[in-house]
C-alpha cells in the first residue's frame, strides 16, 4: 500500500509496535527445553492481549500463530513438538493484523551456548538489514535493497537465500511490490516511492542459496546441519530515512 492519510500511518504504527513487542517478548522467553508450540502460545497470548490477529493464520490458515524455524529450517516453521536445544539458532517471525492493517517483523537468536560462526551469522544479517533500510529512500532504485544485502553477504562470507524475498504490505500481508529480491537484480527498474509500505527481510545462510519445502507443506529448509538467520522490519518509504514501524 501507499500511505494516504495520517490515520493510515497511525494504524500502521500501532500494529507495527504490537508485532515488535510480541517478537521481543518471545525472544526473551525462548529457552532450551521448551517446545516451539509452547513458544508459539506465548505469541498467541500477546497478540490477543493487544486485540491483534495472527496474519499467517488469517491469510493462509497457517497451523500456528507465529513462524518458528530452527537451525536448518529457514522460514515458515510450524510450531509444534520440536524441543528447543542448547546451541540452537532460532528464528521467530511475527506478523499480525489489527483494524485491517498488517505489519511483519522477525528476528533470530542463539540459545546458549553459541559459537563464533553463529554469532557472525546473526551480526551479518542484522547489518544487512541496517544497510538495506538505509538505502530505502524515495526515488532510489528498488534493486538497491538487494544490492545492499548482497554487499554485506559478500563481505562477511555468507550465502543469500534467493527464493525468499521482501515484499509490500499494509492492507494485506503480501502486496505489491510482490517480490523484492534479497540480492542484486540489474534488470529490475522499479523505483521506491514516498509513502510505500514494504518489509525488508534479509535471509543469510552458512551454506544455502535456496530453501526447499519440506513434507509438512509449509516449512522451508536448507541442507542438514546448515544454519540460517533472518531479521525483518516493516517500514514506510520517505525522501529521507524510512519510518521503521516495527521498533519497540
Amino acid at each position: 500500500m501507499t500511505i494516504e492519510t495520517e490515520q493510515d500511518l497511525k494504524a500502521l504504527r500501532e500494529i507495527g509496535r504490537i508485532v515488535a513487542l510480541t517478537l521481543q517478548e518471545m525472544m526473551n522467553q525462548t529457552e532450551a527445553g521448551m517446545t516451539t508450540g509452547e513458544l508459539d502460545l506465548i505469541g498467541k497470548a500477546l497478540l490477543e492481549r493487544y486485540a491483534a490477529h495472527s496474519a499467517p493464520k488469517v491469510t493462509y490458515n497457517f497451523p500456528g500463530y507465529t513462524c518458528i524455524s530452527i537451525n536448518e529450517e529457514v522460514a515458515h516453521g510450524i510450531p509444534g513438538s520440536r524441543i528447543i536445544q542448547p546451541g540452537d539458532v532460532v528464528n521467530i517471525d511475527v506478523s499480525a493484523e489489527k483494524n485491517g492493517y498488517f505489519a511483519d517483523t522477525g528476528g533470530t537468536l542463539i540459545v546458549p551456548p553459541g559459537n563464533s560462526i553463529k554469532s557472525q551469522l546473526i551480526d551479518s544479517t542484522q547489518l544487512a538489514l541496517r544497510e538495506a533500510c538505509d538505502h530505502a529512500r524515495a526515488g532510489r532504485p528498488l534493486n538497491g535493497i538487494g544490492k545492499a544485502i548482497q554487499q554485506v553477504a559478500k563481505q562477511t562470507g555468507f550465502e543469500i537465500i534467493r527464493n525468499l524475498c521482501s515484499h509490500g504490505i499494509g492492507l494485506g500481508l503480501h502486496e505489491e511490490p510482490a517480490e523484492i529480491p534479497g540480492y542484486y537484480v540489474p534488470g529490475d527498474k522499479r523505483k521506491l516511492e514516498a509513502g510505500m509500505v514494504i518489509t525488508i527481510e534479509p535471509f543469510l545462510s552458512t551454506t544455502n542459496r535456496f530453501a526447499r519445502e519440506t513434507d509438512d507443506g509449509w516449512t522451508l529448509a536448507g541442507r542438514q546441519h546448515s544454519l540460517s538467520a533472518q531479521f525483518e522490519h516493516t517500514l514506510v518509504i520517505t525522501k529521507g530515512k524510512p519510518i521503521l514501524l516495527t521498533l519497540v
